[in-house]
């Protein structure tokens, strides 16, 4: 059995703050690849911004995931101590970190096993527009 492999590499301009869906992305990759069977892994090239698995039907699930981070980690407090780049600065990083910088979603008949409501997102967690860098490996047969 021979496995296939195959990385690519895109950028996202983001607006600012919230999520920006790359299913599409990511499934282009996939079946340029190839595979059949096998996993594709996304990586996210940053540390003030993560990957979500979220749902991409009603956009409201993903307007209340915003709002609960904001909560969870509000910008402003007096304890960080890491603001060089403003106020969103520390927050941004403790959000990637509580949730990820990489996903594996299996391949199956050559596209990835998503459920009918998941999308792959980009969460931007800082407030000024940013470039962000994602890449893509596909390993299977």
């Amino acid at each position: 059995m021979t496995l296939t492999s195959l990385s690519e590499s895109f950028c996202l301009s983001t607006s600012g703050k919230g999520t920006y869906e790359i299913t599409d992305n990511v499934r282009a990759i996939a079946r340029q690849c190839g595979v059949e069977s096998g996993t594709v892994t996304v990586f996210l090239r940053h540390t003030s911004a993560s990957l979500v698995i979220m749902e991409n039907a009603d956009p409201s699930a993903r307007t209340d995931l915003h709002a609960y981070f904001d909560r969870l980690v509000p910008e402003d407090e007096p304890y960080f101590t890491h603001t060089y780049e403003g106020a969103d600065d520390m927050p941004s990083h403790i959000r990637m970190a509580l949730t990820a910088s990489s996903i594996v979603v299996p391949i199956l008949d050559g596209t990835p096993a998503l459920g009918t409501w998941q999308g792959i997102f980009v969460f931007e967690h800082r407030t000024a527009p940013h470039t962000r860098e994602i890449v893509v490996n596909v390993t299977g047969k």
